[in-house]
């Protein structure tokens, strides 16, 4: 990951807050996350963005991941028209009509016992290894998912914050 200033970097500092808080959006759906990211701006490196980046993920509330888990897509089914859940959910594009069918079943059985979609830092990973990941998680307690849900949302946030700070131009 670029550690330096970059020109989305520059731009992101120098943005509208209503800009920089769309596209913080886009990156987190958490409102509490998005404003105090914004909060701290200007940024003086991308490395500095990560660390508040985590230093916010790590202080969401239950009902601010809540939020941030609202705007991912079930893995599998990446919301139509949207770049960014299709491109980090690949894996599953080429997964076979029954692996399809078996992540539907484990994403719907995961929803009832947690109450939220199953998340996972999906960039990189098969349909397998998804599936895989779902059904160890599953007999996860609450509070214990709860964790592994905070840090997998980190990585996405961090992998999303990336891609803002490296693009050359606006979206």
């Amino acid at each position: 990951m670029t550690s330096g200033t970059t020109p989305g970097l520059t731009r992101f500092n120098t943005s509208a807050d209503s800009e920089a808080r769309a596209a913080l959006h886009e990156v987190c759906s958490s409102s509490a996350w998005g404003s105090r990211i914004l909060a701290q701006r200007p940024y003086t490196t991308a490395e500095a963005l990560f660390l508040a980046s985590d230093a916010a993920t790590a202080e969401l509330t239950a009902e601010d991941l809540a939020e941030a888990m609202a705007g991912h897509p079930p893995i599998g089914r990446p919301k139509e028209g949207d770049a960014t859940s299709t491109r980090e959910q690949s894996g599953m594009a080429g997964a076979s009509a029954e692996l399809k069918a078996e992540m539907l079943e484990l994403n719907l059985a995961y929803q009832e016992k947690f109450g939220h979609v199953f998340l996972i830092c999906a960039t990189g990973r098969t349909g397998e290894q998804m599936r895989d990941a779902v059904k160890d998680r599953i007999g996860n307690a609450p509070e214990q998912e709860r964790e592994i849900v905070r840090a997998e949302l980190g990585k996405i946030n961090r992998i999303r914050l990336t891609r803002l700070v490296e693009e050359e131009s606006a979206a």
